[in-house]
């Protein structure tokens, strides 16, 4: 067998084991889900690549704004059976304050809770059944690029042990939904911006009364013993109902920059909840599982969200609330507007007119929540410190009609263009906060 001929049997083995898609997503959490359903539904051949299998746990307060329930309806996914919830109860100063979620041209008046063991596979699901390539235990390890430099797949590691091989993806485009880590973004040199907010959150299960409440709880204040008579603790804290008894308990904080906050959470959680009723039945005896944390990449922290090839979505590019650490509902409806964007990209007939489509997306994102994200960078930096976010909660939750703004604020409840008085004000607020 000559060396011609060696040379064209290692080609078509390749081959074999090499994958070809129009696109090329990583990581399939509601993101990279959502990002892959929509390029389906419009025709497009999607490969959708997980590294671990369905199903996967996810650290996460598990909590679904009326804004995340909208994209999963938009989805078509089925939530009977979800537990839901009519709003958040806010506790702090010495107040507790009922506020519902607001009805919306947009959004549903109610929110749901579902853990992101279900979550995530119910929506990768969705988008398999869509039409949509998924591979799991499929683990990216970098990029792959044209003879120009742009990114035009991905490397990936598959199997476990003695059996692990290495294949290649090969796509027009390549969207990086990798998560907080954004493995791939890092390695093309996009790195996080070191002024943008992070957040940490810590939570645990627990089997409780409180299980089947209808209505979240949102603590902004944590105390090492009785509220008003021990030491106020940093972050704040969260009890999610997610029905058949069961809770997500946890507790986060926020830095005003890319340097976390070096919080003992297992230490100050285990306060906090040696100190909430004793009829919530939250003991060790009744927590299901360890206490496990995760970083909060917020307020686009890491950009571009296109460049060459390359695709941001959901947390890998930082879009997280600072005003509430929610990463569910901006991951999915970005996921909707990089579809869209790809779609029209991937109809024309050069690298240039990809790019020039591809700014739909970027615009798109600025144009949702450019300025809301910029105004929370300044509430980041107000409420970092406990003894400010004390004199706004003893202050703020008495006045009903103050909280009701805040609440559409805090939420990203507010409409986009319509609404009324306090979505005006919201509107306002955010063209108008300058660039920091």
């Amino acid at each position: 067998m000559n060396d011609e001929t060696l040379e064209s049997q290692a080609v078509a083995e390749q081959q074999e084991t090499d994958l070809y898609a129009d696109v090329v997503v990583v990581g399939a959490g509601p993101a990279g889900s959502s990002t892959a359903y929509y390029l389906a539904r419009a025709g497009v051949d999607v490969a959708l690549l997980e590294k671990s299998e369905f199903p996967r746990d996810k650290i996460c307060g598990d909590g679904l704004t009326p804004a995340a329930v909208a994209e999963i309806h938009l989805m078509g996914v089925d939530t009977t059976g979800w537990a839901r919830n009519k709003g958040l109860n806010v506790i702090g100063g010495g107040h507790s304050i009922y506020l519902p979620w607001p009805e919306q041209k947009s959004t549903p008046d109610y929110g749901m809770c579902r853990a992101r063991m279900d979550l995530d596979e119910s929506l990768a699901r969705r988008a398999q059944s869509a039409g949509v390539r998924l591979y799991e235990g499929y683990n990216v390890t970098g990029a792959l690029h044209s003879a120009s430099g742009r990114v035009n797949g991905v490397v990936v590691k598959i199997g476990k042990g003695k059996e692990t091989r290495e294949i290649k993806v090969h796509a027009k485009v390549v969207v990086e939904a990798g998560g907080v880590a954004a493995r791939l973004a890092t390695s093309e040199g996009v790195e996080k911006h070191p002024k943008r907010p992070l957040g940490v959150a810590a939570r645990a299960y627990f089997k409780s009364p409180r299980g089947n409440d209808e209505w979240m709880d949102s603590h902004l204040e944590l105390w090492s013993g009785k509220p008003g008579e021990s030491d106020l603790l940093p972050g704040y804290g969260w009890v999610f109902p997610l029905g058949d008894g069961i809770v997500n308990v946890g507790l986060g904080s926020v830095s005003s920059t890319a340097k976390a906050t070096t919080l003992p959470y297992k230490d100050i959680f285990k306060t906090w909840i040696a100190n909430l009723p004793e009829e919530w039945e939250m003991t060790e005896e009744t927590m299901l599982g360890p206490l496990r944390s995760a970083a909060l990449p917020m307020s686009f922290n890491r950009k571009p969200h296109y460049a060459n090839g390359l695709v941001i979505v959901g947390d890998a590019g930082g879009m997280v609330s600072p005003f509430d650490g929610e990463g569910i509902a901006p991951a999915m409806r970005a996921g909707r507007y990089a579809a869209e964007a790809m779609v029209s990209a991937l109809a024309r007939q050069s690298d240039a007119g990809f790019d020039l489509a591809m700014q739909r997306y970027t615009e798109a994102l600025q144009a949702d929540w450019g300025g809301y994200y910029q105004l929370g960078r300044v509430f980041v930096r107000l409420i970092e410190n406990p003894k400010i976010m004390q004199i706004c909660t003893k202050y703020g939750l008495p006045r009903p009609r103050l909280m009701k703004l805040v609440h559409k604020l805090l939420s990203d409840s507010f409409e986009r263009k319509g609404g009324d008085i306090d979505d005006y004000l919201i509107n306002t607020l955010s063209r108008m906060v300058p660039k920091v």
